[in-house]
């Protein structure tokens, strides 16, 4: 948990530090004509205002943001083309602007190949670091101690082909310290040495998390998908999360805990452009743009973890990234090439290709088969409905009872239960990526596995046929059953794995929860065709002797069932499939298979797990995939309500400057509407608290004859004072001239488009030119909890009309009166007025 500061903290984040119970949180301008200049960006308005305020010198600080805030897109783009302009207008200028002009467009493809370059480098050095100390735990190589088992025993001419992963220059633990390899001796010794490194590597990974990097911990892409919607996390993608995280993985793969890197390497990724956008002052200086960048990275996170460039620019699109546009697909399917080039050079699994687990079938599917892959698919969308209630349920329990107050203690827990229940079964104890790659592979003659110990049929001998469509041995059963509690142990500890304090992916879990059930239903329909082939299902393509059921194909499709079923992906977990198995012909089988999936989660929630942590945590995030469908209207969900403090503004020019510092300082609003004057209300534009307080602390430091009773003025030119007033103070240049407005009348769907599609903070309620509250985006998700929580039955269209378009007149008859102090009621009384009473109240000026 990290503590934030009262003035700066969100009730939806669950930080320590608190958070304010104020109805103006995020707040920030709006709109397309600004007159805020950022000292770092050179100019944040636009050109019309510029010009207006092209004097004044723009104030340091002014247009940044604090931590837990989240982002103006639209400030962003409009600082972004102040800039785009100023360079054009002097590259002709001379040889030194066109070239800052060069180098100012070619920025963006450095900073993404550079993010390419570290995110395929650091990939390599993990996979090579996890595969070595995951082998740390059975043994050791004498004749070199940084070789894994499979490197140590490549050279050795002593292997034989049943036993290939044996040779004289691997000794296990029990053969160092006993002197003996077999015997209950030198098991017991082989399972304690198994524990204890598994327990080491836990303890170190979550003593790293706890003490350097908290930010460090889980698996990041919840996190990235609200960074990438607009919210700022200061240090969640800084050097010190990126290095602790970079090893703390290596350790959390290597202890054995049902978790993969895949994901992590989505957050390790994204580090990697965040810091590289610091050389660059395009990207450091707008928020917006460095999401640009982030987006890239994300693709390039992926595209090195399953070695799937084209699905991790779909995976990007799809799954994280909340502003997408067409230059930005572009630099992220280069970063994704650049980051794979860069991990196929350095070849860390000896294979030539990218990942463990790469797989390639010769045979086709048949019709017939869509059958049992619809079924893996409708057990891949149980398994995610079940795993994402259950998972946050514990996460949940965990943040509210002392468990959660012991990080060490509970992963120490999780790893030893881990570590002891998973050693006797050869399925749980190899790393889950050797794993899904046995389960993947076809059985052929240089497969040793006990899942390919097919009987021949020429002799009735064991023997290793090309076909594996021959009667299964007691080995290939006796497999079955390891498997089947493999899948129970896998299903159980992944639940109470991921969201541990150490990195931890859930890709690997879940592909290999459906890899295992895929197998055991692809054996199934193998030796169901072998017994009997005369079944109308299998007659016509199966014919005695034929190779005609692969399983391994199986447990691909149920692989990507049960991500799908997690995840709630589908066009990008397709391609990451397709590229694992470069078999085109097997589309329509994973597309069967994810869809089904897909329906069958979606019919107990629409959530996917990422989601569901995001509200968990209480981020403020809006999800795209998620419909609006109620009739609600704009003043119904607009602060201030009746029960609520008046809504607190500020006048444009006739407030003194302990005024204003006395508003800043009894409220923690986030910014404040300027309206003409007490009496007119009418809207002038929007000041945000942070940029007051900057402004007010630069003109105290650089101009004499400021005192608590200067005028303080927003307007262009100064109000007439007396002779003897002190300094007036101009505040103009941080006003937002243009912030986003919504009529009281308008609907919330249309208001949730809105801020979905813009990326809005907040916009302005009015009624006839007069501010009568705000909508904030924590209002909108408080909102849709709301309705959630109390589902209204959807009202017909004549009460939406009326709702929406009040008649003219009132219940007197008389004609409704147009007085400027006008507050509508609130949504609480809603319910018990009737619907032909008065719907608008006028307001003393002393309430405002």
């Amino acid at each position: 948990m990290i503590g934030v500061e009262e003035d700066s903290a969100d009730p939806y984040l669950p930080y320590d530090g608190g958070g304010d119970t104020i109805p103006l949180q995020e707040l920030s301008g709006r709109g397309s004509n600004y007159a805020m200049s950022n000292g770092g960006g050179g100019g944040g308005a636009s050109s019309s205002t510029h010009l207006l305020d092209l004097l004044e010198e723009p104030i340091p600080g002014v247009g940044t943001y604090d931590d837990f805030h989240t982002i103006d897109w639209v400030r962003e783009k409009c600082k972004d083309r102040e800039r785009h302009r100023k360079i054009n207008s002097k590259k002709k200028e001379s040889a030194w602007e066109f070239t800052k002009s060069l180098y100012d467009a070619w920025s963006g493809w450095l900073v993404v190949t550079l993010t390419g370059l570290a995110s395929g480098a650091l990939a390599g050095v993990i996979d090579i670091a996890a595969d070595w100390m995951n082998d740390l735990k059975e043994g050791v190589c004498l004749s070199a101690m940084w070789f894994n088992h499979e490197q140590c025993c490549w050279g050795s001419n002593e292997t034989t082909f049943a036993e290939r992963d044996k040779c004289p220059q691997w000794k296990t633990w029990a053969e160092l310290i006993l002197g003996q390899a077999e015997g209950p001796g030198s098991y017991i010794m082989n399972y304690f040495m198994f524990t204890f490194w598994a327990l080491s590597f836990a303890f170190l990974a979550v003593s790293l998390v706890k003490v350097f990097a908290p930010y460090a911990c889980g698996s990041g892409i919840p996190e990235i998908k609200t960074i990438l919607s607009g919210f700022i996390i200061r240090g969640y993608l800084g050097k010190w999360t990126l290095m602790i995280k970079t090893i703390t993985l290596v350790l959390a793969v290597a202890s054995g805990l049902s978790l993969g890197k895949e994901g992590p390497l989505v957050h390790v990724a994204c580090c990697c452009g965040n810091i590289f956008s610091y050389l660059f002052p395009k990207y450091s200086k707008n928020e917006a743009k460095k999401r640009e960048v982030l987006s890239a990275a994300s693709a390039a996170g992926v595209s090195v973890a399953f070695g799937a460039p084209i699905g991790g620019v779909l995976f990007s699109l799809e799954e994280v990234s909340y502003y997408f546009p067409l230059k930005t697909l572009w630099r992220s399917f280069f970063a994704a090439l650049v980051a794979a080039f860069v991990l196929r050079s350095i070849n860390p699994f000896g294979n030539s290709r990218l990942v463990l687990f790469y797989v390639e079938y010769h045979t086709p599917w048949y019709l017939f088969e869509l059958f049992p892959f619809i079924l893996l698919g409708v057990f891949g969308g149980l398994w995610g409905a079940f795993f994402i209630r259950a998972n946050i349920a514990w996460c949940r329990r965990r943040k509210s009872t002392r468990f959660g107050k012991y990080p060490v203690l509970e992963v120490i827990t999780v790893a030893a239960i881990t570590a002891i229940v998973a050693f006797p079964n050869p399925y749980t104890r190899q790393n889950t990526s050797e794993l899904i790659k046995e389960l993947f592979t076809d059985c052929g003659p240089l497969e040793s596995s006990q899942l390919c110990q097919y009987r021949s049929q020429m002799n009735g001998s064991q023997a290793y046929p090309q076909g594996s469509d021959a009667a299964a041995t007691p080995g290939v059963y006796s497999a079955m059953w390891q498997l089947s509690l493999a899948l129970i142990f896998k299903i159980i500890m992944t639940i109470f794995t991921f969201g541990l304090k150490v990195p931890s992916g859930l890709f690997i879990p879940s592909m290999a929860i459906g890899a295992i059930a895929g197998r055991i239903v692809g054996i199934a329909v193998e030796q169901l065709a072998y017994y009997h082939h005369d079944w109308f299902l299998f007659r016509e393509w199966c014919e005695v002797g034929a190779d005609c059921i692969t399983p391994g194909l199986y447990a691909m499709v149920g692989a990507a069932a049960c991500l799908g079923g997690v995840t709630r992906m589908t066009v990008s977990l397709v391609v990451i499939v397709f590229e694992l198995t470069g078999g085109l012909e097997y589309i329509v089988p994973l597309m069967a298979a994810v869809m089904t999936s897909k329906w069958v989660g979606d019919a107990f929630g629409r959530e996917g797990i990422y989601e569901a942590h995001i509200r968990l945590n209480g981020y403020p995030f809006l999800d795209a995939k998620e419909e609006f469908t109620h009739t609600t209207l704009a003043r119904e969900v607009m602060r201030p309500r009746r029960s609520d403090p008046p809504l607190a503004v500020l006048t444009q020019d006739d407030m003194t400057l302990s005024e204003l510092q006395a508003i800043i300082s009894e409220t923690s609003y986030n910014g404040f509407p300027v309206i003409v004057s007490k009496e007119s209300q009418r809207l002038v534009g929007f000041a945000l608290r942070r940029d007051i307080t900057i402004a007010i602390e630069n003109a105290r430091r650089k101009q004499e004859g400021i005192m608590l009773n200067s005028r303080v003025y927003f307007t262009q030119h100064a109000p007439t004072l007396p002779a003897d007033s002190p300094r007036p103070l101009k505040l103009r240049s941080i006003l937002d001239m243009s912030p986003f407005t919504v009529t009281d009348h308008t609907p919330m769907e249309i208001v949730v488009d809105i801020f979905r599609k813009l990326g809005l903070r907040q916009c302005l309620v009015t009624h006839n030119g007069i501010v009568l509250g705000i909508i904030t985006k924590k209002n909108i998700l408080e909102h849709l909890e709301e309705l959630k929580q109390h589902v209204e039955p959807l009202a017909p269209p004549w009460y939406y009309y009326k709702k929406r378009y009040p008649p003219s007149y009132g219940p007197d008859g008389k004609p409704r009166p147009r007085v400027h102090n006008v507050q509508l009621a609130s949504s609480s009384s809603r319910y018990e007025e009737d619907e032909s009473e008065e719907e608008v109240r006028l307001l003393d000026n002393s309430s405002l």
